[in-house]
C-alpha cells in the first residue's frame, strides 16, 4: 500500500515511523501549509493529518486524483464536514476524531453506561486532557464520548464548556465538557457518571502517538478499496 502523509506533525511523523511495519510505503509528506497539486506520486490512500483549515484542500485533492482519504484531523467546521459528507459520494472516506481501538471502545462503553445511569439521575461529565501545542479545544475525542452519550439519550442533553460564566446550579440535562492543556500529555479522556453516593467513570489514557498512528494505518488499509460512501472507525471495527 503506497500513502501519501498530508500534514506532517507529531501524528504525521508516528504514521511514517510505523508504515513499513504494517507493510505500507509512504511515497510522499506534504506539509498543511504546502500546495497539495504539487504531489503527483502515485497512491493508493492519503491520511490526513493537518489542521482544520487544510482539510478542505485535501479533501478537494483527493476527489480531483480518485484517491481514497482517511481524515484524522480534529476541530472541523460544519461547513467542512458538509464539504466532506459530499465528496464522500465521490471517493471513500474514513473520518475519526481518534483512531485508537481503546477511545472507540470508551465511547461504546460510556453510550451503554449512559442508558443505565443518565435514567438514575447521574450527572455526566467529561475531562480530557492533552499537550501544551494542541490547538483545538475541547478535543475532538471529547466531542465524539459527548455525542455517543447524547445519541444513547435520545438527545437529551445540550453541552457546557465553562461554568465560569454561570452563577446557578448545574441544570439536569448537561454534560459538562473540561480541558486541560499542558506539558507532553498524549491524551487522557474520562467519562464521568456522578450519581447519589457514587461515581461511575471510564477513562482512556494514550501512553503514546503510535496507537493512533496505528489506527489510521488500519484504516488506510481498510478503505483502500472500498466503494465511495463515508465511513468511521466503526465500519473498520465492525462495531454498530
Amino acid at each position: 500500500m503506497e500513502i501519501i502523509i498530508h500534514g506532517f506533525g507529531r501524528l504525521g511523523r508516528a504514521i511514517a515511523q510505523l508504515a513499513s511495519d504494517m507493510r505500507a510505503t509512504v511515497v510522499a509528506t506534504v506539509d498543511k501549509d504546502a500546495p497539495l497539486d504539487d504531489c503527483t506520486a502515485p497512491a493508493n490512500v492519503i491520511i490526513d493529518s493537518s489542521h482544520a483549515d487544510a482539510v478542505s484542500g485535501v479533501v478537494k485533492y483527493a476527489v480531483l486524483r480518485k484517491i481514497p482519504l482517511v481524515i484524522c484531523t480534529t476541530g472541523l467546521s460544519d461547513d467542512t464536514l458538509n464539504e466532506i459528507a459530499a465528496a464522500a459520494e465521490l471517493v471513500p472516506i474514513l473520518l475519526s476524531s481518534n483512531m485508537s481501538l481503546g477511545v472507540n471502545l470508551q465511547s461504546k462503553l460510556a453510550a451503554i453506561a449512559t442508558q443505565t445511569l443518565a435514567k438514575s439521575g447521574f450527572d455526566i461529565e467529561i475531562i480530557e486532557a492533552h499537550h501544551n501545542q494542541k490547538l483545538d479545544a475541547p478535543s475532538g475525542t471529547a466531542f465524539l464520548l459527548a455525542n455517543s452519550i447524547n445519541a444513547a439519550a435520545d438527545g437529551k442533553f445540550k453541552f457546557v464548556y465553562d461554568r465560569s460564566q454561570y452563577l446557578q446550579k448545574r441544570e439536569a440535562d448537561e454534560i459538562g465538557i473540561s480541558a486541560i492543556r499542558g506539558g507532553t500529555i498524549v491524551g487522557e479522556h474520562s467519562v464521568i457518571f456522578a450519581g447519589p453516593d457514587e461515581i461511575v467513570e471510564i477513562t482512556h489514557r494514550a501512553l503514546s502517538r503510535e496507537i493512533f498512528a496505528r489506527g489510521a494505518l488500519r484504516a488506510a488499509k481498510f478503505i483502500a478499496d472500498k466503494p465511495a460512501k463515508l465511513y468511521t472507525i466503526n465500519d473498520l471495527l465492525g462495531v454498530s
